[in-house]
């Protein structure tokens, strides 16, 4: 079971590994395409509902965060990121945000020194070790792409 505060206003997340089961599909014509669960889209919009702001940020670039980006009109959208603790530090200054109004999730290397920076750091249960070695990092019970990212907008929702 989660642990998160009814202080958070802001989550923000990695995309592949989180939202998506971490593959990347690509056609005969070279096109690279994702797979979404319909609970972790779904979990946008209960997030939007509920009054949370949304950010992504994201080590590569694809067509699935824009239309999400547009559908449920997110706030913040990074896409190509190496280094997103840059971002991430970006965000939480933007929008005055102190350690208990925001949480980050991630699932690999390129996310480990923004969950260790976040007080409230999630991964899923796919993540690479050294993320789940992360000291006080939250695992979901449901692997990435397979709504892990919905439980979290559950957990959330259920604190209000």
């Amino acid at each position: 079971m989660l642990r998160l505060p009814d202080t958070i206003k802001f989550v923000i997340t990695d995309f592949d590994g989180v939202v998506t089961d971490n593959c990347v599909y690509i056609g005969a014509d070279g096109e690279m395409t994702r797979k979404l669960n319909f609970k972790d889209v779904m979990a946008f919009s209960i997030l939007r509902k509920n009054g949370y702001k949304i950010g992504i940020i994201s080590g590569e670039k694809n067509s699935a965060i824009e239309i999400l980006a547009k559908k449920f009109n997110i706030e913040e959208v990074h896409q190509g990121i190496r280094v997103k603790i840059d971002v991430l530090k970006s965000i939480i200054e933007r929008y005055n945000l102190s350690q208990e109004e925001y949480l980050y999730i991630g699932d690999d290397i390129n996310d480990l020194e923004s969950l260790k920076y976040a007080k409230y750091a999630l991964t899923v249960p796919d993540a690479v070790l050294s993320v789940k070695n992360i000291d006080g990092i939250q695992i979901t019970n449901c692997r990435c792409g397979e709504g892990a990212f919905r439980e979290i907008a559950d957990t959330l929702i259920s604190n209000k």
